[in-house]
């Protein structure tokens, strides 16, 4: 089955404290957003990549891919008002009458073949398939009070990307309104009335944010 992965990338530097969007960053000689391109091109030369960015930032990735001399095939997607906006404009572009595709964020260039690979066997097998890791640490659940109740941390799942599914139920599921619960595509395709199958994911495929997250993916992509 064709297999195809939808990037979005819309992020901006605040937290960053940059003048450029995260995503655009230079760390071990290439931009965030550059790495990440890559591991879907390393884990399968045959995959679509559809990568989607706000208008604003199209042409500075453009003038990005040329300073680097960046030669990866993809197809490059305006964005939306919002991600779920987004990857349906990503969506919208594949003709393919049956495919899986993976949504993954841009700034989670750490990604490794192995885990690419598994999202896409599970979805081939289940219909989805969303990458998740345990917590390391204790929780609480706390009110505006200050008061706070234990939790076990063993029912709970830190979720990430690439989340993977199957081309006809996610065009069912990006149908729907759109609601301000729908943080992830997983959120979107479960309103829809699709199970959620999570699969094991890496502590080192991290999300860009902050200016320590930078400092680690430098180290990992070493």
């Amino acid at each position: 089955m064709k297999e195809y992965v939808i990037i979005v990338a819309g992020g901006t530097g605040s937290r960053m404290k940059s003048d450029i969007p995260k995503q655009f960053i230079a760390i071990n000689g290439l931009p965030i957003l550059m790495h990440t391109l890559l591991a879907f091109e390393k884990y399968s030369p045959s995959i679509s990549i559809v990568l989607v960015l706000p208008a604003d930032q199209i042409s500075l990735w453009q003038n990005l891919c040329e300073q680097y001399k960046f030669e990866v095939n993809y197809r490059l997607v305006t964005g939306g008002e919002t991600r779920f906006h987004s990857v349906q404009n990503g969506l919208n572009t594949i003709t393919e009458m049956s495919a899986l595709v993976a949504v993954h964020d841009g700034v989670r260039p750490v990604i490794d073949q192995k885990t690419i690979a598994t999202g896409f066997a599970k979805a081939a097998a289940s219909g989805t398939a969303v990458v998740a890791v345990s917590l390391k640490d204790s929780i609480r659940s706390g009110d505006t009070h200050g008061n706070s109740l234990a939790l076990d941390r063993s029912q709970f799942r830190l979720i990430q990307t690439p989340q993977t599914f199957r081309l006809d139920w996610m065009q069912k599921a990006f149908a729907l309104p759109y609601q301000s619960t729908f943080t992830d595509c997983a959120s979107v395709l479960e309103a829809a009335g699709y199970p959620i199958n999570l699969v094991e994911g890496s502590y080192e495929n991290i999300k860009i944010t902050t200016p320590e997250d930078l400092k680690w993916a430098e180290i990992y992509l070493k």
